[in-house]
């Protein structure tokens, strides 16, 4: 039967769709008729019901066939009515269901829907819904189970492996690597970063689970089978460490930036030229180390930075023409009172630069260095202030009253000094006012020390030398009239000085390698073994003494000391609350007599010191050497021994403590200046 009859026999009288029900075999499977009559409509529809019902029965009429028109092969809206639809007896929500309205509604010129082919492409759909469903929950659960077929963790293969698979074989080819130091390089340096000393260690299970994972991604899902997929190993750090380390690496590699300055040596303006400098992005290297961990790329640069300097050559050239000729171009009128004087450029050029304040070119004048020029350039204005001291007088310590001085304040100076520099004319001037200076150390601070009688003395003799007679009185002149307050340390290098011509000293004997020899300051060792002795009977601690490397006869034995710049000292503490005045002379030898080095420590008595001595021991012989050196200095010989001094105090008679200390003399050589005779 062809469409037009089916459409002819199917076709009601009348001109509206009635409520026929289709016969049984119209409707396999026990579905419920689409539409029912009125009466089966009352029994089964609810209100919701009724309201599709009223939706139904307003819509358009659709497109369909009209019997009537002429065969043009033209479609032609024809108005139409509908019946009421039944529920489904198991209740499936239709419209759940995008279907096109021409399947659902009824077919051209009052024929029925095609349901058949309306049900079976709802089922269809639900098919292909169904099916989706389950491919997408499929390859939710394969993420979880296998890499990615193109994987690749820090260059090992992994793709397509399971995740213990997985994990075993980047334990395998990167687990070798674990104890392998990260190299950094900087130019010509090389840093080595030991994976030990800052935690680092491969996380392979770590490593692992960010390739494998189950997602519902479908982009995931699709990188299970195309696609290639590249990882960095995962790694434990302990960042605290690691960042000790990048911090001495960053300090290597720095080079600090310099700055615009101008300085004022001579009084002239000299200017140094701004720099760039490096330092290390701390935070880019950390990452480096840990990028390079285990990836067998060699060594790897440290990130830097640039730092510019604040102000530019420009900028520099600038201050030089602006601020530091005008600063120099004259004097500087300073009125005191009705006083004017003029400090000249060379007081405040020692204590004057310009340089980057808050970015840019500024003068700025240090007061502590301004003082002392300040101070003697304006002598018609001002005074010294004088310390108190105590001094002796007839045998008995007096103290010597302190003075005050009149002079400038440095700071007060300094701050008005600045905004004059580039000025001219009558505005170069200032007006300040002259203050009572007190002395540092004052007439009350003198009497407190308490400084009331002599409290040990010791004296030795020494051989005619003229180089001893000025060494030993130059050192006993810088010595003399020292105060060693409660608590403070005396020390002979820092009190003396380092002993040169321009100091007063001359070339004199010296022991240098178990041998004399010839040095600046030789024989000031006189002085230091006097003092030392001093200082040991009046009870000051003992900090720092050396003896001498062989026994002299002329000191006490094991009592004595010797000094060397820079490396060997003579210290000692006072321990009492009484100030030690120190008092020291030296009685010239002649060629017919001794002279006599002499040191005494006025304080207020607190002890009474004995000395002793052990017998000597370890004994040792020397030997003979010939020097043919032009310094050559020929010695008798003299035995090598070890010797204890004991030291004990005494107060009101009783023993209160008591000290040992060891001296050790090594053998000294008879020395023959000349060369070694041969054997014939």
């Amino acid at each position: 039967m062809d469409e037009d009859e089916l459409l002819a026999e199917d076709e009601p009288e009348g001109d509206e769709v009635g409520g026929d029900e289709l016969d049984d075999e119209d409707e396999p499977d026990g579905d419920v008729p689409l539409e029912a009559s009125d009466t089966d409509l009352g029994e089964h529809e609810d209100e919701d019901e009724h309201e599709h019902e009223h939706e139904h029965d307003h819509r358009p009429p659709p497109f369909a066939v009209d019997p009537d028109a002429e065969d043009t092969g033209e479609i032609h809206p024809v108005p139409r009515s509908f019946a009421p639809l039944a529920p489904s007896a198991l209740d499936v929500d239709v419209d759940d269901v995008d279907v096109d309205d021409a399947a659902t509604e009824a077919a051209p010129s009052g024929e029925e829907p095609h349901r058949p082919r309306r049900r079976w492409l709802r089922r269809a759909l639900v098919a292909a819904v169904l099916l989706l469903g389950l491919a997408y929950v499929g390859g939710w659960w394969l993420t979880g189970e296998r890499t990615p077929a193109q994987a690749s963790i820090g260059g090992v293969d992994v793709g397509g492996l399971s995740p213990t698979a997985a994990q075993r074989a980047v334990e395998t080819e990167l687990g070798p690597r674990e104890a392998d130091a990260v190299v950094l390089e900087h130019e010509k340096k090389t840093f080595e970063i030991d994976p030990a000393d800052v935690g680092l260690s491969l996380d392979a299970k770590g490593s692992v689970d960010q390739v494998v994972s189950r997602s519902w991604d479908p982009r995931r899902m699709v990188a299970l089978v195309a696609g290639k997929h590249t990882y960095d190993p995962v790694v434990d750090v302990d960042d605290t460490k690691l960042a000790d380390s990048v911090d001495s690496v960053a300090e290597a590699v720095q080079v600090p930036v310099t700055q615009a300055l101008i300085t004022f040596p001579g009084g002239k303006p000299k200017a140094r030229e701004p720099q760039e400098g490096l330092v290390a992005r701390k935070d880019d290297t950390a990452q480096a180390v840990k990028d390079a961990y285990l990836a067998e790329s060699g060594p790897v640069a440290v990130p830097t930075a640039v730092v510019d300097p604040m102000v530019d050559s420009a900028g520099l050239k600038k201050a030089m023409t602006e601020i530091a000729q005008p600063a120099v171009a004259a004097p500087v009128a300073i009125r005191v009172g009705e006083k004017t004087i003029k400090l000249p450029v060379s007081a405040y050029t020692p204590a004057l630069t310009v340089g980057v304040v808050d970015g840019a070119m500024k003068p700025r004048i240090d007061a502590e260095k301004l003082a002392e020029p300040l101070t003697d350039a304006t002598t018609g204005i001002g005074r010294k202030a004088v310390d108190a001291t105590v001094v002796i007088r007839g045998g008995k310590p007096v103290v010597v009253p302190g003075k005050d001085g009149v002079g400038l304040q440095p700071e007060e100076m300094a701050k008005k000094l600045v905004p004059v520099l580039t000025r001219t004319g009558d505005a170069r001037s200032i007006s300040i006012e002259a203050d009572v200076v007190e002395p540092e150390f004052t007439t009350a601070d003198a009497k407190k020390l308490q400084i009331k009688e002599r409290v040990s003395e010791f004296e030795t003799e020494f051989p005619y030398a003229e180089y001893r007679n000025i060494n030993q009185a130059r050192a006993a002149e810088l010595i003399d009239g020292v105060i060693v307050k409660p608590g403070e340390t005396f020390s002979f290098n820092d009190t003396v000085g380092e002993r040169t011509e321009a100091a007063g000293f001359v070339v004199g004997t010296i022991i240098n390698g178990g041998v004399f020899r010839e040095e600046l300051g030789g024989g000031v060792s006189q002085v230091v073994t006097t003092t030392y002795n001093a200082a040991f009977f009046a009870g000051m601690d003992d900090v720092e003494h050396h003896p001498h490397a062989f026994y002299i006869s002329r000191y006490p034995v094991g009592r004595e000391a010797t000094v060397a710049w820079g490396y060997l000292d003579l210290k000692f503490k006072n321990p009492t609350k009484y100030g030690v005045l120190i008092r020291a002379s030296v009685k010239k030898s002649t060629p017919g007599s001794a002279g006599v080095t002499r040191v005494e420590l006025w304080s207020t008595k607190v002890w009474d010191v004995k000395a002793g001595k052990s017998a000597k021991r370890n004994l040792r012989d020397p030997g003979t050497r010939y020097d043919d050196t032009p310094a050559c200095v020929a010695q008798d010989p003299v035995q090598g021994f070890d010797i204890d001094i004991y030291r004990t105090f005494f107060s009101k008679g009783k023993k209160v403590k008591s000290e040992t200390v060891t001296a050790n003399y090594q053998a000294a050589d008879k020395v023959i200046c000349g060369k070694k005779p041969t054997k014939d």
